[in-house]
């Protein structure tokens, strides 16, 4: 790919709060771009985006999907991206390989829970964005309380670039404060994608409303620009082309984010969207070199997408199991180029693979194509043991491992069985394929119990899960009630012996350890140090120590889960010159942790989620009665007119059934979003009545 055209290349994602419009947003763009030549609609569950059965009949997007279009001379390849926090691993999968964003805020509430969320993901991957202000055609809308919203909620510094002609069912425009012109929307029904809205100058009522806000526009973006500040402050004149340089550099450095606005589901302030893609959103050459470690050094290196001559490096961000041609993986190329059926090395797990066919994706639907190249997302079709976040290398000598993507742990888990003896290899195998395609979704065995045990995000992440067993791979199976993934940990500092001692006729074994354990800040994992001086224990068999220790902390001594925040040092021993060995220290070890955590006064963890409630004011009372009920602690309550924020932390535990509760209490009007944040002690009542 030629610098030109990888100058004309964006990779951008749509992300958003549930329910904010962002699929109705992205087929909108793929319509005027000419992608698509029939709009659908979310609620008759015909986008061309949420093509998964379970995406259609409930109206929202599930899975990541990916697609390309072309607008002017502009290459523009989208992710599309959940809005539901349960399906947070598919943003954060997707911000990690995407150059730019547009987040979609509804115009009405402005700022919302999950907009938080993903927002912080974008923070993380120094993702550049501008935000669109969606559904200014509804009742409520107000534009600029949703901008000052992104600057309160999300400490962002945004910068209108256009204002809104009319609100609510009067909208029927925007001004541009960068080009100083408006564009008027004046019918309903969904145009000829080739034809624009109509232009003109700025109405005359709102002059004094548009010199003001392009004063703001100007001074925030001459602050970013050394030399623009001084010709503001000069009071020069300063050219259009001028402002849209020093905007562009401003998004790109995080100091300001431009804000637009329209109503995508009445086709309005699309075409001026997709032209601020193209003109503030990075191509691949504006954002840094991929960093990464070097396969056979371990020494940091860079891969320069510019560069024709750099080795092939592309990272696999995301796998799913096409019911046509089986296994795809989807990747980003970020240096190199490599051909259909070529050779390819997958530095993350050391191994050669076949790179099979390509294809471009157009959500699920496959355009096959020769050869990938630097700065596209594609995916292929043969890369057997390629799984999210691997690195795919264009050979061993050349090999360079690129930062993973990392996942939250699975906080909801639940039992699942085969109905008939039939069904149990069919069911083995779908959750195999699964996992593999979801990180956050994990399959365990529970040998005490013989029950298989899956784990995910929230109810409904394992409620998709379940159906898509039974419809994608028609096994019927029985699901146990949800559990929740408790944690223990120790809350005081101990001492322990851990003395493995087998003596008889031949070799024996001999495995003494002194260990301690304290605990850590939540968050702190499992650490393990050892202080052992003057040889004591020997330094072969210090791992085996560490490891069998760690085996001991899988399973806590109150109700077996695993153990957490907790420190293990190794302070001294002694050993056996000819009887002890790995696997003696190893028992060792494991017997020291399990009397440590006994002497540790453990204590057991459970997961609180972030709660924000979103309710008219006369079901206000109800609703707090009920999460006080549900050991919920209140942190917050906001108003705005009628309608008040309940921001809130409760218990995993008590929140299974909530949506129903909630509906009941507000004759279905209030709504909620919840996420996990972090594990705190369950209070001894409630552990000593289990």
């Amino acid at each position: 790919m030629t610098n030109d055209l990888l100058e004309n290349t964006r990779n951008i994602g749509f992300i958003a709060h549930i329910d904010a419009g962002k699929t109705t947003v992205t087929e909108r763009v793929l319509y005027f771009a000419g992608r698509i030549y029939k709009i659908g609609g979310v609620d008759e569950g015909t986008t061309a985006m949420d093509w998964m059965a379970q995406e259609r009949e409930r109206g929202i997007t599930i899975t990541s999907a990916a697609t390309t279009c072309t607008w002017k001379q502009y290459t523009i390849n989208i992710i599309d991206t959940p809005g539901h926090v349960d399906f947070t691993a598919e943003v954060e999968r997707s911000l990690r390989i995407l150059d730019g964003g547009v987040v979609v805020f509804d115009a009405v509430a402005g700022v919302q829970p999950q907009s938080e969320t993903v927002w912080r993901q974008a923070d993380r991957y120094n993702v550049p964005r501008i935000c669109f202000i969606n559904k200014m055609d509804r009742v409520g809308a107000n534009f600029f309380r949703a901008t000052d919203s992104i600057a309160r909620r999300l400490n962002a510094n945004p910068v209108a670039i256009q204002i809104p002609i009319g609100e609510e069912d009067d909208f029927r425009g925007v001004i541009d404060l960068v080009d100083e012109r408006a564009f008027f929307y004046e019918e309903d029904g969904p145009p000829a994608p080739d034809k624009g809205p109509r232009e003109g100058p700025v109405p005359e009522e709102m002059i004094e409303e548009f010199r003001n806000y392009r004063n703001v526009l100007v001074e925030k973006v001459a602050e970013t620009d050394d030399e623009l500040i001084i010709k503001y402050l000069e009071d020069e004149e300063i050219s259009t082309e001028e402002i849209k340089r020093a905007l562009r550099r401003a998004t790109l450095d995080y100091k300001v984010v431009p804000v637009m606005c329209g109503t995508a589901l009445r086709h309005r302030g699309i075409q001026p969207l997709l032209d601020a893609i193209g003109d503030y959103l990075p191509s691949p050459l504006d954002v840094p070199p991929t960093e990464g470690k070097s396969y056979s050094t371990g020494e940091p290196v860079e891969r320069h997408p510019n560069d024709p001559d750099a080795p092939f490096a592309a990272l696999a961000f995301k796998t799913v199991s096409d019911p046509y041609i089986g296994r795809l993986v989807y990747f980003r190329a970020y240096s190199g180029s490599a051909a259909s059926g070529s050779m390819v090395f997958n530095a993350t797990k050391g191994r050669r693979e076949r790179l099979g066919r390509l294809v471009q994706m157009h959500a699920n639907r496959r355009e096959e194509i020769g050869e990938v190249k630097a700065g596209q997302i594609v995916a292929a079709v043969g890369l057997k043991t390629t799984t999210t976040g691997d690195t795919i290398c264009g050979s061993r000598d050349d090999a360079t491992v690129l930062e993973t993507i990392t996942f939250p742990d699975p906080v909801v888990s639940v039992a699942i069985e085969p109905r008939s003896r039939a069904d149990q290899d069919r069911l083995s195998d779908s959750l195999t394929h699964l996992s593999d395609e979801d990180p956050t979704f994990r399959v365990t065995y529970d040998d005490e119990t013989g029950q298989t045990i899956i784990s995910g995000m929230g109810e409904l992440h394992l409620d998709i899960i379940v159906d898509r067993i039974k419809r994608e791979y028609n096994v019927e199976a029985n699901v146990g009630r949800p559990r929740v993934a408790y944690r223990e940990t120790v809350t005081g500092a101990a001492r322990a012996e851990g003395r493995f001692v087998r003596q008889t006729g031949g070799h024996g074994q001999y495995g003494h350890v002194w260990m301690e354990i304290e605990p850590l800040e939540r968050g702190g994992g499992i650490q393990f140090e050892s202080r052992v001086t003057g040889g004591s224990v020997p330094t072969e068999f210090i791992p085996a120590v560490e490891e069998g220790a760690r085996e001991a902390l899988a399973s806590g001594p109150i109700s077996g889960f695993p153990v957490v925040d907790a420190k293990l040092t190794l302070v001294d021993g002694s050993y056996h010159e000819v009887d002890s060995s790995k696997v003696s220290f190893q028992i060792a070890g494991s017997m020291a942790a399990k009397s440590l955590l006994t002497r540790g006064k453990p204590t057991l963890l459970e997961p609180v989620m972030k709660l924000e409630v979103v309710t008219p004011g006369e079901f206000l009372g109800d609703v707090l009665g009920d999460l006080g009920r549900r050991r919920a602690q209140i942190r917050n309550i906001e108003g705005v007119g009628d309608v008040q924020s309940v921001r809130a932390e409760i218990p995993l535990a008590e929140s299974f059934g909530y949506a129903t509760a909630m509906r009941s209490l507000s004759q279905g009007r209030a709504s909620y979003t919840m996420e996990f944040d972090n594990y705190v002690e369950v209070p001894k009542e409630l552990v000593e009545s289990a």
